[in-house]
């Protein structure tokens, strides 16, 4: 059998990735994974849950490569497997509780990860980050009822186990699942010095204006460069909910009406933040009187956007400076369009030295 470490170094010689040294030293986790669950399952007389194999959290900086090394195992993984991304696959439990509990059945976590362990042996979730509250209080008790099933577990995330939830509101009860997954999930960080996403952009232009049909097609050119499984998110923030049109491997989609014409503050924008590395906005008007409440929420997106030094490509009706220049908050503005202007320069969004 061909190993992954061998198909990797395979794609290296045909050109299609770029050998890394960190990403090679982590390939024998995922590798060991794929061996012992291609091995014969043993049961038993009562035909209990096969005991699942040890899994992996794999943690590091954005654009490492630890999806890419994840995608890799699940395409030769050879057992019945899911790959989807982890917010993805919180609110589909929602929605299953939701479901259950109309219904009438009392523990609702039950019978939704039952239904989400039938005849699976690897879970694969993108992006592991818990920033909602609900989440944290049910993702501990479904973990424990996946491994229950027999189902291994494979996750990437921007953050150490530790840091997860980290400063949520009665984190105290969170602390046993990421006791949970330490004991169940062998934790590795993906130490490159190198932001392959931030490669894929260098030298390209990422602010687009006007935006005419030029701009939106060589948008639609990066989107399509970047993304892969696009599937669209909702993110729920204290009963409020962020929808992302379009979301591939943390980069995300969307119009400026999708996120700054709807009743959003800065908390929204803070999570947004938090749970992608790119964001493609398109549309962006000219902004004054008229849509005043627009242009503020505009504002608080990129303040947002900069704080967390995530990539912005957008297509708009002007430049930076051209966007506000009349009304309420057009002095103040100014930073604004300053900000933009910095966000366009090459090499802006790798992280601080």
């Amino acid at each position: 059998m061909t190993t992954l470490p061998d198909i990797y170094a395979q794609m290296v010689q045909r050109g299609e990735i770029t050998a890394d040294a960190a990403q090679e030293a982590v390939l024998p986790e995922f590798e060991r994974i794929r061996a012992e669950l291609s091995r014969p399952v043993k049961r038993g007389f009562f035909r209990r849950a096969p005991e699942p194999v040890r899994g992996l959290y794999i943690w590091g900086g954005v654009g490492r490569g630890k999806s890419m090394l994840m995608d890799l195992m699940v395409d030769h993984a050879g057992v019945p497997c899911r790959r989807v991304h982890f917010h993805a696959f919180m609110q589909e439990v929602h929605a299953g509780m939701h479901a259950a509990r109309k219904e009438g059945v009392d523990d609702a976590i039950a019978p939704v990860a039952e239904e989400s362990a039938k005849g699976l042996r690897l879970l694969a979730l993108d992006e592991m980050q818990i920033t909602d509250i609900t989440d944290a209080m049910i993702v501990g008790r479904f973990f424990e009822k996946l491994f229950a099933a027999g189902v291994t577990v494979v996750t990437t995330s921007n953050r150490a186990p530790d840091d997860l939830y980290r400063d949520g509101l009665n984190r105290q009860l969170f602390l046993p699942f990421i006791e949970l997954l330490k004991e169940r999930m062998v934790v590795r960080e993906l130490v490159s010095k190198t932001d392959y996403r931030q490669d894929r952009l260098a030298g390209e232009q990422v602010y687009f204006a006007p935006a005419d049909t030029e701009a939106r097609r060589a948008i639609a050119a990066i989107w399509a460069d970047l993304s892969a499984e696009v599937a669209p998110l909702v993110l729920h923030v204290k009963g409020r909910r962020i929808e992302l049109p379009a979301v591939s491997r943390g980069v995300a989609k969307a119009s400026f009406f999708d996120l700054c014409g709807q009743p959003l503050g800065p908390a929204d924008y803070l999570v947004l933040a938090e749970t992608i590395r790119v964001l493609i906005l398109e549309d962006i008007p000219q902004m004054g009187r008229f849509n005043f409440n627009e242009a503020k929420r505009f504002v608080t997106l990129i303040d947002a956007l900069y704080e967390a030094r995530v990539r912005l490509i957008c297509s708009a009706a002007a430049d930076p400076e051209y966007l506000y220049i009349e009304g309420e908050g057009s002095f103040e503005f100014e930073r604004t369009a300053s900000r933009l202007r910095e966000m366009m320069s090459e090499g802006w969004g790798a992280p601080a030295p």
